[in-house]
Order: structure tokens, then sequence, then C-alpha cells
């Protein structure tokens, strides 16, 4: 590919990613989509083009099959385009909801990946930046299907699980 800009769409869905602290309440809870202004906007993209679409802000462990139907309708509207897609989803559920849009959308043909963060995107020491940014790159060199991308890894669907004890996912 030549110096051509590509179009790559970015669905979010909650998660600890996307995660604000409080400081009234002293909680951390997701209110509404984080990633274009404390995150995207610091990213040198020159030849990518971001169409970014919140489309939940839950907790991954508060997600239902309603939840994943929304989030697979609006990717099959969007594979229409060719685009690449990336989904920021919490890292509870991800698995399970990678899972069950590869089982509803047959013959994906293009790149659908997700990724999250073990902590939220506006800590010092969270994992956020570095799993978007290699996710938004995987979502332009890898083949076609579901995949999740996590600390410099990228998992083929269904064959992925978070690992609790290390903060990451493995194959299994």
């Amino acid at each position: 590919m030549k110096n051509e800009i590509q179009d790559v769409t970015i669905f979010t869905t909650g998660g600890t990613i996307e995660k604000t602290y409080d400081e009234h309440d002293g909680i951390l809870e997701n209110r509404e989509s984080i990633i274009k202004q404390m995150l995207l906007s610091r990213l040198r993209l020159p030849y990518t083009r971001l169409n970014i679409f919140p489309l939940l802000c839950k907790d991954s462990l508060n997600m239902t099959d309603e939840d994943r139907a929304f989030l697979v309708h609006n990717v099959k509207n969007h594979l229409k385009s060719k685009h690449p897609i990336v989904i920021l989803h919490g890292t509870d559920s991800m698995a399970e909801s990678a899972h069950y849009l590869q089982e509803q959308i047959k013959n994906i043909d293009t790149p659908v990946i997700f990724t999250g963060a073990m902590k939220p995107l506006g800590f010092l020491d969270s994992d956020a930046s570095q799993n978007v940014t290699e996710a938004l790159l995987a979502a332009k060199i890898i083949a076609p299907g579901v995949y999740i991308s996590f600390h410099n890894r990228v998992f083929s669907v269904p064959s992925v699980r978070k690992n609790r004890k290390q903060g990451t996912f493995e194959s299994f």
C-alpha cells in the first residue's frame, strides 16, 4: 500500500478502558466515551482516518445478549464499507462477545479486532494506549476474521480467554 489514507472504524462499548474517576463520588464508572479526547487525539496517524461510534457505555460484566446483538447489528452495517473494525470492550466478557459476533456473522471479509485495558485510560500506568495502538495496526494488516489484540499479541477467536491471574489474554 502506498501513502494512501485508510479508514478504520472504532466502536466503543465501555469497559475499564473508558472508565473515569468521579472525585465527588469517589468511584470509577463508565459515563461516556473518552477515547477520542484522551487517547486518539495524542496519536500520530497521518495514514489513518478514524470513524468513531460510541455504542454502549457499560462494564462488560453487565453486557447482555441484547447488547451483543446491538453490537453485531452495527458491525454488520459497517462491514459493507470494507473498512477494518476495532471494538473497545471490557476485558471480563470480551472473549464471549467476540465469539458471539463470530457466531452471528458468517464469512467476515474484513478484520474485526477487539481490545480493551486492564487499567483505565486515565491512569498513568494504563495499558490502554498500547492496546489500542496495536489493535489499530493489526486491523490494517491482518487477514479478515475476528480477533482479540492485547498486550502485544493477536489471538484468533474463539480460542482465546482472559487469564485473570496474569492480567492478560491467552490462547487455549
